[in-house]
């Protein structure tokens, strides 16, 4: 992909430098807490008022006290450190954004809704989010709730060794289905479609899931055919690169190396052909019209 030399975002917070450190998670560590509430006045509605809280919220009893007792959960930071490779990808990520922010805001511009920016968070093993925690063993998402895209870079490695889908392309592929349901979002196509999940049979609900999930991967291959057209991005082997990125993480693919069996009933973001097949359409076709997988029978 040719990207060296483009506009780089400035809408990326950088978090590998920090950690999560949790505090008074443990019953030893909040038995002082407990004792010194009981004790004073009006310790025991700060109980009460917190196993409530617990109950209906399903929040930890040890976090509840905590933040009463002023020990809420706090990130440590540190200098990042990161090899050349790594920070060649934090420039390819920041590029790759910025280009996906010319291009949607130039889509959006013909429109009634104008396009607001994301945030890409960058992190090690887990961070905060709206959306609760966010951990590298989830891959990549997007969060409605703030409107960031979370991303721990050690998922290309294995996108590329334990998936064979190696190539700055196949990342660039990711990233863009990440914006991809941020344009859903700002488009309000994210939110009725939860609304006909919170309605619908488990079953139905996966396959309402699997057309949002589609759909962003139709608008990733939309955004290639824009880039591509006004940046002249593309370079020989990159659709292959994609390509293959999809197909690794289809659902399929997945529970089948996983499981040793494939259970259509339970996809959630669709299979390698499905990928393949909306990723191309948004490719050739190049119009947000073309990408209404809620419009289909034929996935």
């Amino acid at each position: 992909m040719r990207w060296k030399g483009n506009r780089r975002s400035d809408n990326i917070d950088d978090r590998r430098g920090r950690r999560v450190v949790r505090s008074g998670g443990t019953r030893s560590s909040m038995m002082p807490l407990i004792l010194q509430l009981t004790r004073s006045r009006g310790g025991w509605a700060v109980l009460v008022i917190a196993a409530g809280l617990m109950f209906f919220t399903g929040t930890d009893l040890s976090t509840l006290l905590g933040l009463a007792g002023g020990q809420a959960p706090q990130s440590s930071s540190t200098v990042v450190q990161q090899s050349a490779e790594e920070a060649e990808t934090v420039e390819f990520m920041a590029t790759v954004l910025a280009d996906t922010e010319d291009t949607w805001a130039t889509l959006l511009s013909r429109g009634q809704t104008p396009y607001k920016e994301p945030k890409l968070v960058l992190y090690r093993d887990s961070t905060r989010s709206a959306c609760g925690l966010g951990q590298s063993a989830m891959g990549p998402f997007y969060c409605p709730g703030d409107q960031k895209i979370y991303l721990d870079l050690s998922f290309f490695e294995q996108l590329s060794r334990r998936y064979g889908a190696p190539g700055d392309f196949a990342q660039a592929y990711v990233l863009a289905h990440e914006v991809g349901h941020h344009v859903q979002t700002l488009l309000g196509i994210s939110a009725r479609n939860h609304e006909a999940r919170q309605r619908a049979t488990p079953v139905e609900a996966n396959r309402l899931s699997v057309r949002q999930e589609l759909q962003a991967d139709c608008f990733a291959g939309l955004w290639a055919n824009k880039a591509d057209q006004a940046r002249q991005i593309l370079e020989s082997g990159d659709v292959e690169e994609a390509l293959a990125a999809a197909t690794a993480i289809g659902d399929d693919t997945l529970q089948r190396q996983a499981q040793g069996r494939v259970t259509p009933d339970s996809f959630t973001h669709g299979s390698a052909e499905q990928r393949l097949r909306w990723f191309t359409i948004g490719l050739e076709q190049g119009s947000i019209d073309s990408c209404n997988t809620f419009a289909t029978n034929t996935l």
